[in-house]
């Protein structure tokens, strides 16, 4: 029985030692990405407070066209851009994540349609870029179905938004009048 007991001993160490490893490895998966969304949100307040400077700057000339009423909207979006910019270099990683939560408990509604509006934006791209990347392999989106060869093909959806998207209509063979063979 001695033999069994040590046996469980090891394994329970065994097993300690793994879950102390495996606590380290997420503190340290933690801490890495608090140093990025650290890094990142300095660089975008950074950005947000140059594109705040230069709205700032067009308020400036649009006041001095006698353009009063865009010069004053242009003085209120920089003034915002900056506080934002000014949020995001002194924020760290827990105030924004915790500010985040925050609106997303205040407003989730808002969340809601924000994601809803990243998710349409997400498959508009990804489709767009299908349809680029069909379009490079040499292959097109917008011919007609047989495109003159002959040969029955089923029809795509036109790459136009215009048009409406149409099902596959098979079109039968129609054989050369010249003899030659064109498959």
């Amino acid at each position: 029985m001695p033999d069994t007991e040590q046996a469980q001993q090891k394994a329970q160490e065994v097993a300690g030692q793994a879950q102390e490893k495996a606590q380290q490895a997420t503190g340290q998966a933690k801490d890495k990405a608090r140093e990025q969304v650290d890094q990142r949100s300095t660089q975008a307040g950074e950005q947000v407070k140059t594109t705040a400077d230069d709205i700032r700057t067009v308020g400036q000339q649009l006041r001095e066209q006698g353009k009063d009423q865009p010069a004053k909207i242009a003085e209120q979006a920089a003034d915002r851009a900056e506080r934002l910019g000014s949020y995001l270099q002194d924020s760290d990683a827990d105030r924004i994540l915790g500010d985040l939560e925050d609106f997303g408990r205040r407003q989730p509604l808002a969340v809601a349609a924000a994601g809803l509006a990243l998710g349409f934006a997400a498959s508009r791209f990804l489709k767009a870029s299908s349809t680029q990347r069909y379009q490079t392999a040499g292959r097109s989106t917008s011919s007609p179905v047989g495109a003159g060869n002959g040969a029955s093909a089923p029809s795509y959806p036109a790459a136009s938004p215009a048009l409406p998207a149409t099902t596959p209509v098979d079109v039968p063979a129609v054989p050369p009048t010249d003899g030659v063979d064109r498959l």
